[in-house]
């Protein structure tokens, strides 16, 4: 009874918010992929015999916090298979990019047809769940077939706390089939037992995103990219990224307002969604009139004897404004960053992930609405890592500031990588769990 009510009420809600929907597939070429899967939950069938984690992971955030956690459980167990399901098409995109060895699906809706049918396909012998993602019929689903269902990487905004109580019974009967709760902080374990997991089975591990971050500016993917770019040690790179509409204007209108006086600036543009490349280039081509390189244009290797992309515009040769207009590759561009903004933070998005230009050692800024991120902004506010702009006045004063000044950028920098570099360890440790969710199964599996 419970599964058709819900299903009455995902079909209510999809009604509602389908001419949004339709919107958006027509118009930005959103939600155009996948629904087959989605609607009927019809993803590829497994084939193999060998034991098998499914990792749900929503978008790019979280299909990249994955990368340490599969390299380990692949040492661990080679037999493993691994299926990877995300919600999103960017998402989608970047796990077939970075998981040639995995199968990559869309994740069902919560319909019950939808979710058994994809669960009869792929037959886990667990679920990995990243961070926060309760279907209740996926996850009773799961539990009818006695799958172990596990969530990593867990956390629980403020603002998803409040809106959870409202609905608590069920809340308390989906965290009952949870078998282990990897989560990030006290606070986020503390929320889950009030909604009613049970406390023996939360496990304070810290954030797996820590581990997945690189530190060394001189990797094998940033020094490319330096080289692809055109990049002269020299330049001071000025990186506004995960940015959501009007941030690349602030970080356009900061860039012209401050190039003349420090003339070495460089600005690198990375939008949040893929749906809004071409919208970002026209405003730095059309509308500010500024020469302009696509990192889709460019060579996937740069020979030595390449000429820099630069461009004449207006009369004199300057440098071009840069857009990384491709998937998976922002994590290591940060490392090109003396100055990093972190979107979605100057919107009602609630930010985005600013531990990766931290890692970096790079001056790290975001806008005030960052309550995704709010446990990693505490952490980094408290130790002196980052710096807070209000709004589009306040970035060019703190970009200003900090060119003006660069052993303050540099300061900010040591510190953010040496906070990042301490905060390390949670994989190992989720990892421990997961492999104890699985000897029972597996041992089932191999003898069905």
């Amino acid at each position: 009874m419970l599964a058709w009510l819900l299903n009455f009420g995902y079909f209510a809600l999809l009604a509602a918010v389908s001419p949004i929907i339709l919107f958006r597939m027509v118009v930005r070429g959103k939600y155009r992929t996948g629904w087959r899967q989605k609607l009927l939950g019809q993803v590829p069938p497994r084939k193999g015999t060998q034991p098998c984690l499914w990792l749900h992971a929503v978008s790019v955030g979280e299909v990249l916090q994955l990368e340490p956690l599969l390299k380990a459980l692949s040492q661990a167990d080679p037999r493993l298979e691994f299926v990877i399901s995300t919600t999103t098409p960017t998402g989608y995109d970047v796990a077939r990019q970075r998981y040639p060895g995995a199968t990559i699906i869309y994740f069902p809706l919560d319909f019950s047809w939808a979710v058994n049918a994809a669960l009869a396909r792929i037959n886990p012998t667990a679920i990995v769940l990243v961070e926060l993602e309760l279907w209740p019929n996926f996850i009773f689903a799961a539990s009818r077939r006695k799958i172990p269902i596990l969530l990593v990487n867990g956390r629980i905004s403020e603002r998803s706390y409040r809106g959870y109580r409202r609905i608590r019974p069920l809340m308390r009967l989906m965290l009952q089939k949870i078998s282990a709760m990897a989560v990030q902080s006290k606070t986020y374990a503390d929320r889950f037992h009030e909604l009613g997991a049970d406390r023996s089975r939360i496990h304070v591990t810290g954030s797996i995103k820590f581990d997945r971050v690189e530190t060394d500016r001189n990797n094998p993917r940033t020094v490319e990219l330096r080289r692809i770019f055109g990049l002269q040690e020299s330049d001071r790179v000025f990186i506004a990224g995960s940015t959501q509409a009007p941030e690349e204007r602030y970080a356009l209108e900061s860039y012209l307002q401050l190039h003349s006086r420090f003339p070495d600036l460089r600005l690198i543009l990375v939008p949040r969604h893929k749906e809004r490349f071409d919208e970002v280039a026209r405003l730095v081509a059309d509308e500010f009139q500024l020469p302009l390189v696509r990192r889709s244009a460019l060579p996937i290797e740069r020979d030595d004897n390449s000429p820099s992309p630069r461009a004449a515009s207006r009369g004199y040769e300057e440098p071009c404004v840069i857009l990384l207009d491709t998937l998976g590759e922002l994590s290591s561009c940060w490392g090109l960053a003396e100055i990093a903004f972190v979107g979605g933070s100057l919107t009602q998005r609630g930010g985005q992930n600013m531990i990766e230009p931290g890692g970096f050692g790079a001056a790290v800024l975001f806008g005030p609405n960052t309550w995704n991120f709010k446990d990693v902004v505490e952490l980094f506010l408290s130790h002196d890592t980052a710096l807070v702009v209000q709004n589009a006045g306040e970035l060019t004063a703190r970009l200003e500031e900090l060119l003006a000044h660069p052993t303050r950028a540099a300061e900010l920098g040591i510190r953010a990588r040496q906070l990042v570099t301490a905060q390390r360890g949670a994989t190992s440790t989720t990892v421990d769990l997961i492999r104890r969710a699985l000897p029972k199964s597996i041992a089932e599996s191999r003898a069905a």
